[in-house]
């Protein structure tokens, strides 16, 4: 299980608890109260891999879309 602190620090955004990490091949999102609850996403917000479910995955795509431009300002 990851360590819920090096991962909070490492995130490039938190909202509610979902800490989102941009890498180069997509975005990772782990649920810092829930840590065995995380996915991968593709750049555009496909899911690629999840151990969430569907709920909270329509509940990070929608903390996703709602705030795309910040995680775009930090990838600049």
């Amino acid at each position: 299980m990851p360590n819920v602190i090096d991962v909070a620090n490492a995130a490039d955004m938190i909202v509610d608890g979902y800490a989102f990490i941009l890498r180069e091949d997509g975005i990772s999102v782990l649920n810092l109260k829930h840590p065995s609850r995380a996915s991968f996403l593709s750049p555009d917000g496909t899911v690629i891999e999840t151990s969430m479910d569907d709920i909270e995955l329509a509940i990070v795509g929608d903390y996703l879309a709602r705030n795309k431009d910040i995680l775009e300002d930090q990838d600049a």
